[in-house]
């Protein structure tokens, strides 16, 4: 079972996006000149847990928040524009605004109490164990 986003237009947008710069990658396209809306995700499961990889090279982990609510996980990001920065024309802009927000709905085997960051080498990557699944049991029937 994959855990599936809720739609989002803005999502949507950026998966357009994506693909766009795949496509004219390499030519000088407008398109190339606009940084994308959020970072690259990789949703995956194994046997144990849901696992929510996000590129997000160029932010310190006191720049990342991860929170839980209603069985939804949002990972926003936030970091102050440079001085340096403002004092330059750029010529292409690839790289994520100063501010991002993604927001994943979480399967309802999920175990949201558990969840577990690691940030490193520019992935931020989410933990969500499965919950136990509760077998159902036969119950005697008692006569008086």
């Amino acid at each position: 079972m994959v855990a599936h986003e809720r739609f989002s237009p803005i999502r949507e947008l950026d998966a357009f996006d994506r693909r766009m710069r795949r496509m004219f990658a390499g030519f000088p396209f407008p398109l190339a000149l606009m940084p994308p809306l959020a970072p690259a995700a990789d949703v995956y499961e194994t046997g144990e847990e849901f696992v929510f990889e996000l590129e997000v090279p160029g932010y310190e982990e006191k720049e990342l928040a991860v929170e839980v609510a209603d069985h939804t996980l949002t990972v926003r990001g936030a970091r102050k524009e440079e001085a340096e920065k403002r004092d330059r024309t750029l010529r292409l802009h690839e790289r994520l605004e100063s501010n991002f927000e993604r927001r994943f709905e979480l399967p309802a085997s999920a175990d949201h109490e558990q969840l577990s960051a690691i940030y490193g080498k520019g992935l931020l990557a989410v933990h969500v164990p499965k919950t136990v699944e509760l077998q159902p049991r036969k119950v005697e029937i008692e006569h008086p």
